[in-house]
């Protein structure tokens, strides 16, 4: 009693426990026992040693906490053992633990309800950590499984995302793993998952800028038809111009976007979750349609003192002021635009600035308001552009901080 009594508190200091022990066998005596029992071993102490966690594990596990990713863990050591280690990476077990002799006893419906509340296995064989696989998929839980011998190459398999050790993993485990891991570090994940998570939303944000951009575009084009009285507001050389703004903004500006100070701070997105979702799509369209409204009116406004050259500059300089801004408030889903800008992103001041340099020699070189068919404008008139560029968008600001939104971003 005494003995297992030290084994226990040796193990919840989070050691490994071994028990050593001796027999000894006649030399003249060839007939060795068929059970080890026999042997007659003499017991001559305990050996005990640590593995200790790396430093980057507790603050790994907690920022996979406050992303709604669930930390559980599956070893061969002792119960004991298993949960002091457990409690040092911050990995809280509230169902206490399951050993590998009660899995064996358990149905699969029993196990799968089991999973639901505890995160420490310990005792655990190869074929049970399968089993353990299977249960909490059975749960409809997204399963990534980490794993580094032979033995773990079913479990690994078997996994929604099965991640292998590269450093000193098998070749079996590394085949049987979706990912492999080549500094076997637990944060090296959580920033798989981070990247995951921000190239993601920066793709959402990417196609929900062509979504609205686009809107304004084929209004503009558009209405001139429908009305019949108004001048063409968009030739192909101005959609050329367009175009040459859009297109490296979703290569490079949205690409270059970091990650949302929050973003590993939201729960996991459901697995039927799609790319774009109603309110988003919806929040879209709403953006291209104000900024072809505020398009509209500068054209409208324009058109009385001006002639259809004039209007047409006015109306095309508000939409590339708009798209600018159409960049910015796209950029984050959670700041405000102001500090969106003040988040570095290299290559979308170089569209701006680009743009904006085009859109001076378009309005100001007299060759190239030839080839856009646009007339001279006095500054003036600009400002009208501009300021309905900057304040088109000024709504969305607003939904930003409504939890309705915080919900879909």
């Amino acid at each position: 009693v005494a003995l297992e009594a030290r084994v226990t508190a040796l193990a919840a200091g989070g050691l490994r426990v071994i028990a050593v022990a001796a027999a000894g066998v006649d030399a003249a005596d060839r007939a060795l026992p068929e059970d080890p029992a026999g042997f007659g071993f003499r017991f001559l102490g305990l050996l005990a040693f640590a593995d200790p966690l790396r430093d980057d594990v507790p603050s790994a596990v907690a920022e996979c906490r406050g992303a709604g990713i669930r930390v559980v863990m599956i070893t061969g050591d002792f119960p004991a053992t298993a949960v002091a280690v457990a409690g040092q990476a911050g990995i809280d077990s509230p169902g206490s633990v399951i050993v590998g002799a009660e899995i064996d006893g358990l149905s699969d419906d029993v196990l799968a309800a089991r999973v639901g509340a505890v995160n420490v296995f310990a005792r655990i064989a190869p074929r049970q950590k399968l089993r353990l696989v299977n249960a909490l998929r059975a749960r409809g839980e997204v399963v990534a499984m980490t794993g580094d011998g032979v033995n773990d190459a079913p479990a690994l398999k078997a996994a929604h995302i099965g991640v292998a050790m590269g450093a000193r993993g098998s070749d079996v485990a590394r085949e049987a793993a979706d990912l492999v891991l080549l500094d076997d570090s637990f944060e090296s994940l959580v920033e798989a998952v981070r990247l995951g998570r921000r190239i993601y939303a920066n793709i959402r944000k990417a196609t929900s800028f062509i979504l609205a951009v686009h809107v304004p575009i084929a209004g503009l084009s558009l209405l001139p038809v429908l009305a019949g009285d108004w001048p063409l507001l968009l030739l192909p050389v101005h959609i050329v111009f367009l175009e040459l703004v859009i297109d490296p903004t979703c290569a490079l500006v949205f690409e270059a976007e970091r990650a949302d100070a929050d973003l590993m701070r939201r729960p996991p997105r459901p697995r039927a979750a799609r790319l774009f979702a109603a309110p988003v799509v919806t929040v879209a369209v709403l953006q291209g349609l104000s900024v072809l409204a505020a398009c509209v009116a500068v054209f409208l406004l324009a058109r009385p003192g001006h002639g259809p050259d004039a209007a047409r500059a006015l109306t095309f300089a508000a939409l590339v002021v708009s798209t600018l801004v159409l960049i910015v408030v796209n950029r984050s889903w959670g700041p405000t635009t102001l500090r969106s800008m003040a988040l570095p992103n290299r290559p979308f001041w170089i569209v701006a600035g680009v743009a904006l340099a085009l859109l001076g020699v378009a309005l100001g070189l007299p060759a190239a308001r030839e080839l856009f068919s646009f007339a001279a404008l006095h500054p003036a008139d600009l400002a009208l552009s501009l300021g309905a560029g900057l304040a088109c968008l000024a709504w969305f600001e607003l939904i930003k901080r409504t939890p309705w939104w915080r919900r879909w971003r």
